[in-house]
């Protein structure tokens, strides 16, 4: 860990240049998926190290099933072996792995590797990883919508004590403080849906690197720029 840099606690990170990374080696896009796979893995590991206890990534929007269906088919076939791996690495480092979004749009196998991997990894101690799966930031907010409109109707919830912190707590974020530090690769500067909520003081970091050359080296450059920021959170 570089002593001179202070952390930030969680940081979310926009997956993003999978496609033109293999395409500009000449290779196909899920080529570069593939790839992109295994840097997760290799930041994963870097976050933690350097003192990040949340680091919480964007894989797949529930926008992303308007791709072509033999990327989606090859994503999700990725998505099955990842769950595998995933677990190996939760057990040797103490990972403890959340998976966000809408699973109930996921295949049942699918889910029930879901299920799996965060029952075996919910009592880790070490990284706290988010994996936002078939995730959008609109959808999160009505389904919590939904939710609380349930409650109410139930009267388990009255409309006046209806707070910030209420609505917080029917995402799929619970529990998860904020993120302090949001960094979307390969030279996109937009948000794209993700984590609408609970983005409102985040900074951003916007890197041309794609997302397959995304190294601890250029992790450090965002939290150094991070760094360089006086976050006041709306307050003098």
């Amino acid at each position: 860990m570089d002593t001179a840099l202070k952390m930030p606690r969680h940081v979310a990170i926009i997956l993003d240049g999978n496609g033109r990374w293999a395409k500009a080696k000449g290779m196909p896009r899920n080529y570069g998926h593939v790839q992109g796979a295994k840097t997760v893995e290799i930041i994963c590991e870097e976050a933690y190290k350097m003192g990040i206890n949340y680091l919480t990534v964007y894989a797949f929007s529930t926008e992303n099933w308007n791709r072509p269906k033999d990327e989606v088919d090859a994503l999700m076939k990725l998505l099955r072996n990842y769950m595998k791996t995933c677990l190996k690495t939760a057990e040797k480092n103490r990972m403890c792995v959340r998976i966000i979004g809408d699973k109930s749009g996921l295949d049942q196998d699918i889910q029930k590797r879901i299920f799996e991997l965060e029952e075996a990894t919910k009592n880790n101690d070490g990284l706290r990883f988010q994996i936002a799966l078939n995730y959008g930031g609109r959808d999160e907010i009505v389904r919590a919508a939904r939710k609380i409109a349930a409650d109410v109707y139930d009267n388990r919830l009255n409309i006046e004590d209806i707070k910030e912190n209420t609505i917080a707590e029917y995402l799929d974020t619970y529990n998860i403080p904020e993120p302090d530090l949001l960094i979307r690769t390969c030279n996109e500067q937009r948000i794209s849906n993700f984590l609408l909520w609970q983005l409102a003081y985040t900074e951003f970091y916007f890197t041309e690197a794609a997302w397959p050359d995304f190294t601890k080296e250029e992790l450090l450059k965002a939290v150094a720029a991070y760094n360089n920021r006086e976050r006041r959170y709306g307050k003098c």
